[in-house]
């Protein structure tokens, strides 16, 4: 069943873009041909450039912190089996200690790289890391898969707390709300928001059978949802039959 994720605010979207980035990195360097591993190094250059534009470190602490309070609170409830939650108190401590543990700017040592940072700067330019332009790096790409993949995932270790930190904060948050089964009248639904607490994400799920999909309009006050569909030749078009989705609305 496809799910789409929609984001309310800036911290989610960016949460969201770099659980994106890394779930595309992470397949790129387990495989084994060049041009995936290609792949794999511009996208971890992508993630690189979300990090520079955002305070994620302090944002995560502060949320992990948040999240533990909250679960602490639950010690003791029945309806909350035991060892579950120190699983989950568990993971949040050890992606806290480690988020502390670097001193450093979230991928520093990346920046510090003058080989990886002249090839950030080609790879903004449309081929521009072609063999002519950049020999060093056909070079490496040449060096055979097990360097290759040494090598990215010494790149990648920095930035892997704050992943663990996102995907913790990710499973809360879609872990949050509660769905609802609804329709979408000839592929349109409204929904309009109250409540002092005002949804931090949505998610929709639809079967798979419908050749549809959403395009969300949302704000604190209410949520537009348009199914359409597309066939490849033109911008897409709204889908005019009834569509049974699930909606949830996730808060942290």
């Amino acid at each position: 069943m496809p799910s789409y994720d929609y984001p309310f605010n800036e911290r989610i979207r960016t949460f969201l873009r770099v659980e994106d980035l890394f779930a595309k990195v992470l397949y790129n360097v387990e495989a084994s041909h060049e041009y995936q591993h290609h792949s794999a190094l511009l996208t971890l250059l992508q993630i690189l450039d979300i990090v520079d534009r955002s305070e994620l470190r302090s944002d995560l602490l502060q949320e992990l912190l948040r999240q533990r309070t909250v679960m602490e609170t639950l010690r003791g409830n029945p309806a909350i089996a035991a060892a579950k939650l120190d699983t989950i108190l568990n993971e949040i401590d050890v992606a806290s200690d480690a988020l502390r543990a670097e001193n450093t700017k979230l991928g520093q040592t990346l920046r510090m790289n003058e080989w990886l940072m002249s090839i950030k700067q080609r790879a903004g330019i449309p081929g521009g890391v072609c063999e002519f332009d950049v020999p060093s790096y056909h070079y490496w790409l040449g060096l055979g898969e097990n360097s290759r993949k040494t090598n990215l995932k010494s790149w990648l270790h920095p930035l892997k707390p704050m992943h663990d930190a996102i995907v913790i904060i990710l499973r809360i948050l879609r872990g949050s709300g509660s769905s609802t089964k609804l329709v979408a009248p000839s592929g349109l639904y409204q929904q309009m928001l109250s409540g002092s607490k005002p949804a931090q994400m949505l998610k929709i799920d639809i079967p798979s059978s419908i050749t549809c999909f959403p395009e969300v309009s949302a704000n604190k006050y209410a949520i537009n949802i348009r199914f359409n569909i597309l066939d490849f030749t033109q911008k897409p078009q709204k889908y005019d039959e009834d569509v049974n989705f699930t909606l949830t609305l996730c808060n942290l």
